[in-house]
């Protein structure tokens, strides 16, 4: 009976049973969302998204992809928008792997034979790649929009990075600096949508999910060579906050024969979320490459 008195609640206070949810292996409770198409769906896409942001701030990209009917889904990860665990904080990185991986296989479930792809931005690309790599073959393909593959080496020198795990040792909720709106886009208009947001975390990261992102890019490195599917990424190479030198890195270690890496020159971090040229261009460049793989797994014969 208490269950019912007290239900559970997001961190913003409403009830999980007003929303579409997921309890993962821990027990914590997930926000998810759906964006169904309208016919039937052709094609399932899980979007993960970055460090301090939620799922909902992929609601243009998703529209877009439902009008070739794809059934695309996401949740907000453990301590991040309205799903629960303390703000960005993580037991550890793998976490965010496998609560993918348990979304993924509900939807499977609900949804068999069709062709599933990750769509990752930022830590959610790393966590896309880290996704994939834990079942090389069950995806039919992987994009990725600034991914996190190696530290920026302006922020990661080695006397920071072992000052960080002395850190963490001690002080692992110390908060170091919090991401500057103004590296996200050159977009006047998405910047003040991201700093005025109330589910971003505009807080400082702690030393201890700093330390995971780091132990995430050791794993990458060893993983990249388990990449065989096709692969889309797209970088703006002044990036500040995901060096564009790990998009490089993937395309020259990936051993897919089937990898594109489209640069933008001079656009920032949240590429869906810059100047309309380039959201207009990133944007159809993931509807044309994931429609077209689409089309060719309908024409393969079924195995």
């Amino acid at each position: 009976m208490p269950e019912e008195s007290s239900p559970r609640k997001t961190p913003q206070n409403v009830p999980y049973q007003d929303l579409p949810h997921m309890v993962n292996a821990d027990g914590q409770y997930l926000f998810c969302r759906y964006w169904k198409p309208a016919a039937t769906p052709r094609g399932l896409v899980f979007v993960a998204h970055g460090a301090g942001e939620h799922c909902c701030r992929y609601d243009d990209l998703a529209q877009m992809l439902t009008g070739i009917n794809l059934f695309v889904f996401a949740h907000d990860h453990v301590g991040h928008g309205q799903s629960e665990g303390d703000r960005m904080v993580v037991s550890d990185f793998h976490v965010f792997v496998r609560d993918s991986l348990q979304h993924i296989d509900l939807m499977k479930k609900d949804h068999p034979g069709l062709p599933v792809f990750l769509l990752g931005h930022s830590m959610g690309g790393a966590i896309a790649i880290l996704t994939t790599c834990e079942r090389p073959n069950d995806f039919s393909g992987l994009v990725l929009i600034s991914p996190l593959v190696v530290a920026n080496p302006e922020v990661a020198t080695p006397i920071k990075i072992f000052a960080a795990r002395v850190l963490n040792l001690v002080l692992p909720n110390l908060s170091l600096g919090a991401i500057d709106p103004n590296v996200i886009s050159r977009n006047k208009k998405e910047v003040e949508s991201y700093a005025t947001d109330p589910l971003v975390h505009h807080g400082g990261m702690k030393v201890s999910f700093v330390i995971q992102l780091m132990n995430a890019i050791a794993k990458i490195e060893r993983s990249l060579p388990k990449l065989t599917l096709p692969i889309l990424t797209l970088h703006g190479s002044p990036d500040k906050l995901c060096d564009i030198k790990g998009s490089y890195l993937l395309m020259d270690t990936a051993p897919s024969q089937d990898k594109t890496l489209k640069v933008y020159d001079e656009a920032y971090h949240a590429l869906h979320k810059e100047l309309p040229e380039v959201t207009t261009s990133v944007l159809k460049e993931i509807l044309t490459w994931i429609g077209q793989k689409v089309s060719a797994a309908e024409k393969a014969p079924h195995s």
